[in-house]
């Protein structure tokens, strides 16, 4: 434990109280003024279409970026001295995201009445679905920007232009939640990503060198090939977790009410936001140090190590959140939330498995085992969906966090006989022999 504690001291506290940290606490605080004004303007049935408009958008954002851009991110930290490769890299990228955005765009635009119809029911929101399929480029290429800096390590600006970002979407979304209430929160929702890309502009209109080498000749499959195992992840992850979640919300609408649908859409967000401070620091111990580890049994050690951390952590702090539960729904959202008091006991419970979860998946990450990670995704997906309905049938609102929690307690057990067997061991001995 000494060693993990003076790791944290060293290195990951440094990191976090700086940019990061202030990043962090300015996505909270944006989210929880928003999550105010919806609750003050809107109210819960209007937060539940908002739920439902946020989760598609985050599924269209990852299609049409084809989820390779954090394989873009590796490979031109890796070929940034390399100019021809890097030119291959980044010309690739962008012409691939650029055909896929186009085509998801021109989809979403003339199919809009039908996506409507599936977010939205008997409600017409179809000029939003337009205005998301306009609003679509630019997000696709601030993404393609972030990840040129990214993989240049020009953290220092990427926090830079998300602080700014997020402060200027947080301005739009609650002027357009005062002028015009739900039609301004859902235009909001898929116009404020998009802003973000006028304060990268700024931040990389020096870097014109970039720009010359993306080249239609430099277009290369080699890199279409070594990018496909990160789309794969993210039509499994990010595209397909949201849609489950649409569907969900669609059923609680459908067999319990709009307003039920709304509270749950209320516990993801607060147990978004507390996750934030606790996936942010994974992110920066946990997958660079196992894709550092090449044995078996200093990896056990390690997530032994991280455990006897994370969980005293995690309980004092959950365990302060349940008591407060009032409290921060009444901060959060209004008294007209309060019911959604009752979600608090099995959602904290599954975001507590959840968490012991992606320590462990992170090795999937570090040690390339895309199909490992794949496959696992998949069946949490359906077992998750099937679980929500038989247990929303079953108890009411409060099922689909008791399904929550079931889920990822099976996903945990999995997790553990994975690591446990032999083959996973094999993983490793390979490693080493080829590093060897």
């Amino acid at each position: 434990m000494k060693k993990f504690i003076d790791y944290i001291n060293t290195y990951v506290l440094v990191k976090v109280a700086s940019l990061n940290n202030v990043n962090v606490l300015t996505r909270i605080i944006s989210g929880i003024l928003t999550s105010k004004a919806i609750a003050v303007f809107i109210g819960a049935e209007g937060l539940a279409l908002i739920g439902n408009l946020r989760n598609f958008f985050s599924s269209t954002q990852s299609f049409a970026t084809l989820g390779i851009y954090n394989g873009v991110v590796k490979y031109v930290s890796k070929f940034k001295d390399d100019s021809l490769q890097l030119s291959k890299t980044i010309s690739t990228a962008f012409y691939l995201g650029y055909f896929a955005t186009c085509v998801l765009a021109f989809g979403l635009y003339m199919n809009a009445e039908h996506v409507n119809s599936f977010l939205f029911s008997s409600y017409n929101y179809t000029y939003v679905i337009k205005i998301l399929a306009l609003a679509l480029p630019f997000y696709s290429l601030n993404m393609f920007c972030f990840s040129i800096l990214n993989g240049f390590s020009k953290y220092k600006i990427m926090l830079l232009v998300n602080i700014l970002g997020q402060i200027l979407g947080l301005c739009v979304t609650l002027v357009l939640i005062w002028q015009n209430n739900l039609d301004g929160a859902l235009i909001s929702v898929v116009v404020s990503p998009s802003l973000i890309f006028l304060i990268t502009l700024v931040a990389i209109i020096n870097q014109r060198s970039l720009f010359s080498a993306i080249q239609t000749k430099n277009i290369n499959y080699k890199v279409v090939r070594k990018l496909m195992p990160y789309a794969i992840m993210a039509i499994v992850t990010a595209i397909a977790l949201p849609i489950v979640f649409i569907l969900i919300r669609n059923y609680i609408g459908e067999t319990i009410g709009l307003k039920e649908a709304g509270y749950w859409e209320a516990m993801s967000r607060i147990s978004t936001y507390y996750l934030m401070f606790i996936n942010s620091l994974l992110a920066l111990y946990i997958l660079p140090k196992f894709a550092n580890i090449h044995d078996i049994d200093v990896f056990i050690d390690e997530v032994k190590e991280v455990y006897k951390v994370i969980i005293p952590i995690m309980v004092v702090g959950m365990l302060i959140i349940y008591f407060a539960k009032v409290l921060i729904i009444k901060g959060v959202f209004s008294d007209e939330f309060l019911p959604t008091k009752d979600l608090f006991l099995w959602q904290l419970v599954g975001d507590f498995i959840k968490v012991l979860c992606v320590i462990l998946t992170y090795q999937f990450l570090a040690r390339k085992m895309f199909w490992h990670f794949i496959i696992i995704e998949v069946f949490f997906l359906i077992q998750m969906y099937l679980l929500s309905i038989l247990c929303i049938d079953e108890y009411g609102i409060k099922g689909v966090t008791i399904a929550h929690c079931i889920s990822y307690g099976i996903q945990f057990c999995i997790l553990l006989l994975i690591f446990s067997n032999s083959q996973f061991r094999l993983v490793f001995e390979n490693e080493q022999s080829s590093n060897n």
